[in-house]
């Protein structure tokens, strides 16, 4: 018997309503989103682990369900992202830290327990376990930095910028960059100008003129990228804020 969905997987307006009432509270709601996007979020998970996923038999699928489950509770609809742009990072996520998971209990393993003998195999699992190591750990750090880009962009919404504008509006001369990144510091480090920036969403222009050997004009023409520096340095932003620090 063939299930007729209520909705297409494209409809991304009518999708996040749905996925609202499903974080409300609707479980009927829930199970259908689950349902209808299981090929969805085994697609994700397929490409993580570079294998084809089954529902039930696979841990991965099943890490990847609970993970797509755990994208509906965490969405936010005023981020200005897709809701499917955000659960594909989740996934993404869940699944390095499953791969880390593994690989720790891996490394716990001593190598008296093998039962090898030859010399030469056991020099070629060494190498492959450390080369495994290297392409997990670099997967991991390209999808922290990814989901880190992602939330910035959701928290530069609130302030009117996108993360694509910083490209096109960043100083081209380093020396320029290095004034709007003190004038950055300058004001995550002082509690007032910044309970300024992160409730009125905008510089405290005036005050900064004051303390700051950059002018208003400055000030005013670099405010986007001022702003983003700033949310950076007070955020959880590590791998942005280790960028900023090797390009001063």
């Amino acid at each position: 018997m063939t299930t007729t969905h209520a909705y297409q997987p494209d409809e991304r307006v009518q999708l996040t309503d749905l996925v609202v009432k499903a974080k409300e509270g609707d479980a009927r709601i829930r199970e259908q989103i689950l349902q209808d996007y299981r090929p969805f979020y085994l697609r994700v998970a397929s490409t993580s682990c570079r294998k084809y996923l089954v529902l039930g038999r696979d841990d991965e699928a099943s890490i990847a369900m609970i993970a797509f489950n755990e994208a509906i509770d965490s969405y936010n609809a005023d981020g200005g992202a897709s809701f499917l742009s955000f659960a594909e990072i989740v996934i993404k996520r869940r699944m390095v830290d499953y791969f880390r998971r593994q690989s720790k209990r891996s490394d716990e393993i001593p190598l008296s327990s093998f039962e090898r003998d030859e010399q030469e195999d056991n020099v070629i699992q060494k190498i492959e376990s450390r080369e495994a190591h290297t392409v997990l750990q670099i997967q991991e750090e390209t999808e922290e930095r990814r989901e880190e880009i992602f939330r910035l962009d959701q928290l530069l919404s609130h302030y009117g910028i996108r993360f694509s504008d910083l490209v096109r509006i960043s100083p081209k001369h380093q020396d320029a960059r290095d004034r709007a990144l003190q004038v950055a510091r300058t004001l995550a480090g002082e509690p007032e100008l910044l309970a300024h920036l992160t409730t009125k969403k905008s510089l405290p222009l005036k005050e900064l003129e004051e303390r700051v050997e950059v002018s208003r004009k400055t000030l005013e023409r670099q405010r986007k990228y001022i702003i983003a520096l700033t949310l950076i340095l007070i955020g959880d932003f590590y791998h942005l804020r280790e960028y900023l620090n090797r390009a001063v």
